[in-house]
């Protein structure tokens, strides 16, 4: 069974997943800080979870009514610090380390046939 959630009509998300190139690959403790709609949010990427499960290395925010996402601020593990503005909400997104938005292809690892 596949569920998926519609949302509520009027509000608005945003999810990122990060892949680091000088830091661990799986950008765990990268930090973003997005600010939407004059509201500021911050999340971190964490692993694990608990016994034999783990949590989504994607980060994911409900932007309410807002539309678009004035700033986004990517605190790397490296210490590097990116920057993305004007961004439009309900949106997947995939940043490389340094390399701003890519397409998905670029951070995911090639399936194996």
């Amino acid at each position: 069974m596949v569920l998926r959630n519609h949302g509520v009509p009027g509000r608005h998300w945003v999810s990122f997943e990060l892949a680091g190139t000088k830091s661990n690959r799986l950008a765990l403790n990268a930090r973003i800080k997005i600010v939407a709609g004059g509201m500021t949010q911050t999340d971190e990427i964490h692993s694990g979870g608990s016994y034999l499960s783990q949590n989504d290395l994607r980060l994911h925010f409900g932007l309410g009514s807002a539309a678009k996402i004035e700033r986004v601020e990517i605190h790397w593990p490296s210490g590097k610090v990116e920057i993305l503005t004007n961004l439009a909400a309900d949106q997947f997104y995939w940043v490389l380390e340094g390399q701003g938005i890519v397409p998905a292809e670029k951070i995911r690892p090639e399936r194996r046939k």
